[in-house]
């Protein structure tokens, strides 16, 4: 038993459950840990592992603080934040624990303190080329994650058959985590059962011009910086990021991921100086894209159609037109402005709710030079033989039926479609499978299947369906926790804490002083042999008179451990 633990719990037991929530986040309590009370909590927190970890995660500023207190200082600003993770007691000092902790702890060293270097015009160029490659990246992550979830391994980093996926699309392998982070940070994305979906957010910022686009996304990244590297609105210079948790032996790998993500987004030049619109994000001002905009290319609105099927734009295309032309074409991942007409290709913007006479339309108005004779007859003939076979929801399960008898047959007895068991019956298929699963298992066979409502009419639909609901809870909930705590929270805490230390001497056959209040008033001091407590007494051996003594716990005023032999 802590004798220290006994001041935590009171502090504990008279908190607020807000102010509790955010204790035991910040020390990283699991919400199912085992305490009955808050004595067991206060003990729990005092463990030497627990305040090495509190410890090690402290900011610049803190840890300086504590290491000051410790030293017989005042924390000065960082008081209430030390005290509010229970590092420090309401008097301001701190616990033994945290002395011990923060006794074998490496000083911290001074910090430089300066601010960055302006970028020259050539690093300033180059980190707006790089800006605007990563916008287009993220445009390809999230058209991808669209397409089809992207998938985590337990260590929460894509898969390796995700990030292949991903080069193929021109995303290095690792840069490709890195955006994803970004992307969360911006909610574009959202991970679910380990996979990471488009938000809806996602497709109204494809949809956003370069400028607005790498607004939101630079926006997001500083409001998602650490605590330790923000100074108000803004940041601190980069090059005290790597030093801004000096206890935290993880925080420099963390720190590099971070200077990566301010590279992609062209926030740190290559040569590590600072473009003028990431000075005005570091000041803590609105992020304003418009000195970066002066350095990107100009985004055109038409493309040239080919009479090869292949579409040239003369310069990066609007997003808004890139975003729908990508829909229905195959791209050179070599060439952002090269783009290839397949049969494939136009089924999958049919399937996704483009019809022919839409496509037509966007082309035509898209082209400088019309509409090639080849690529509308291309159109025409997807657009007739995607129609060929539909599928719908029915009372027991799904239909598909086809006005092409041989295509029902070949369906029938196709083996790949095996899982679905699709049954005849008057010239159509049912399945008991879901019809959306039904449609994208005959897409991916290569039958020409449109998913329909009860009316016959086309539904859109995707593959991977922007992310539902609310996020998750960013950290864990302590309700129940805490309720239990409060449970078992009697209103004297004295005698409490003195039922806790008689127990803890009998479990470990301790030698105990107990100090015993006599009838006319005075107190004598007993030192005995714990051995059993129980029904309102304590039985041990007197160590002075060597005689088994019962006393009346209601008599004891204190006791203290000597001698724990068990």
């Amino acid at each position: 038993m802590s004798t220290h633990a006994r001041p935590l719990a009171v502090w504990l037991a008279a908190a607020s459950d807000a102010d509790l929530e955010r204790l035991f986040a910040g020390r990283g309590v699991r919400p199912d840990a085992a305490w009955n009370d808050f004595f067991d909590a206060a003990e729990a927190l005092l463990d030497p592992a627990s305040v090495e970890r509190a410890v090690s995660t402290l900011p610049r500023q803190d840890a300086a603080a504590l290491a000051r207190v410790v030293a017989g200082e005042d924390a000065g600003e960082s008081r209430g934040r030390l005290l509010a993770l229970a590092l420090i007691d309401a008097d301001g000092l701190p616990y033994p624990p945290v002395t011990e902790s923060v006794a074998g702890r490496a000083p911290i060293a001074s910090t430089g303190g300066n601010d960055p270097v302006a970028s020259s015009d050539d690093a300033t160029a180059r980190a707006a080329e790089q800006a605007f490659a990563t916008v287009a990246r993220f445009a390809d992550l999230l058209l991808a994650a669209r397409e089809g979830p992207l998938a985590l391994l337990a260590t929460g980093v894509l898969a390796a058959g995700e990030k292949k996926r991903l080069a193929e699309l021109g995303i290095d392998a690792d840069d490709a985590d890195e955006l994803r982070a970004i992307a969360a940070a911006a909610a574009l994305v959202r991970t679910q059962d380990r996979r990471v979906l488009p938000t809806a957010d996602a497709e109204h910022w494809l949809q956003l011009p370069f400028a607005d686009r790498w607004t939101r996304l630079a926006a997001a990244f500083r409001a998602a910086l650490p605590i330790g590297i923000r100074s108000g609105d803004g940041w601190l210079a980069p090059g005290d990021w790597s030093s801004a948790y000096p206890w935290d032996p993880a925080w420099p790998a963390h720190a590099q991921h971070l200077h990566r993500r301010a590279r992609l987004l062209g926030l740190i030049a290559d040569d590590d100086t600072e473009p003028t619109w990431s000075a005005r994000l570091r000041q803590g001002q609105d992020a304003d894209a418009e000195p970066l905009a002066r350095f990107v290319p100009v985004e055109v609105d038409r493309v040239f159609l080919q009479n090869d099927l292949t579409a040239i734009a003369p310069g990066p295309l609007l997003p808004a037109l890139d975003v729908r032309l990508r829909g229905l074409v195959e791209r050179d991942s070599a060439q952002s402005s090269s783009y290839r007409f397949t049969a494939e290709s136009l089924t999958r913007g049919l399937v996704e709710g483009e019809t022919e006479a839409s496509i037509v339309e966007f082309l035509t108005a898209l082209s400088l030079t019309g509409l090639p004779q080849p690529l509308a007859y291309l159109v025409s003939q997807t657009a007739q033989r995607h129609g060929l076979v539909r599928v719908w929801a029915s009372e027991h399960g799904t239909t598909v039926t086809s006005a092409d008898a041989h295509l029902i047959e070949t369906m029938g007895v196709d083996r790949s479609l095996r899982p679905l068991a699709l049954t005849p019956e008057d010239g159509m298929l049912t399945s008991r499978v879901r019809a959306d699963t039904v449609y994208w298992a005959l897409v991916d066979a290569r039958y020409p299947a449109t998913l329909v409502d009860q009316d016959g009419t086309p539904v859109s639909t995707r593959r991977a369906p922007a992310a539902v609901g609310d996020p998750a809870p960013s950290g864990p909930g302590f309700a129940t926790l805490i309720a239990r705590l409060r449970e078992h929270q009697g209103p004297d805490a004295d005698a409490a804490w003195l039922d806790r230390e008689l127990e803890a001497a009998v479990r470990q056959r301790a030698v105990v002083v107990v100090e015993v209040g006599m009838p006319d008033g005075s107190s004598r001091e007993l030192t005995l042999e714990a051995s059993g407590l129980g029904g309102g007494r304590l039985r041990g051996r007197d160590r002075a008179a060597d005689v088994e003594r019962t006393l009346p716990v209601s008599s004891i005023r204190s006791a203290r451990i000597v001698d724990a032999t068990g």
